[in-house]
């Protein structure tokens, strides 16, 4: 199993999403930000990296929010997610096709990777899409 951890980049009521790279896996599907936790790392180090290597800024971390298990033909994923805002930096598209700050209500708008749907349907479920900026 693969840990990944992924932020939930909150700014005005919006959320941030990312397409991915169209030469990668699941590309052009949109998702949180985030990515594969490294030998040695906790949640934190792990998701602040990813935020600067592929958005160029510097994150705070809020709040856990939850994790779920998502099995792809190729891996087994936990994706566990945080809200978090930016506190450094302007956003850069320095990995993904695409960048989007959305409302919640345009969810339907966009194709999401299946590992993120079960985290929205999560969300919303239990009330926890709160995207007011700390």
């Amino acid at each position: 199993m693969v840990r990944v951890v992924a932020a939930m980049l909150c700014e005005e009521n919006r959320f941030l999403i990312c397409q991915r790279p169209p030469h990668k896996t699941r590309g052009l599907l949109w998702e949180f930000v985030g990515g594969k936790v490294e030998a040695g790392e906790t949640d934190e180090v792990a998701l602040k990296r990813e935020c600067m290597e592929e958005l160029g800024v510097e994150i705070a971390i809020d709040e856990y929010r939850t994790s779920q298990i998502h099995e792809y033909p190729d891996m087994t994923i936990e994706l566990v997610l945080y809200r978090g805002h930016v506190i450094e930096g302007e956003l850069q598209q320095l990995e993904h096709a695409d960048l989007r700050w959305i409302p919640v209500e345009d969810i339907p708008k966009y194709t999401f990777c299946p590992a993120d749907i079960d985290i929205m349907e999560y969300l919303y479920k239990n009330g926890l899409y709160n995207t007011d900026a700390q």
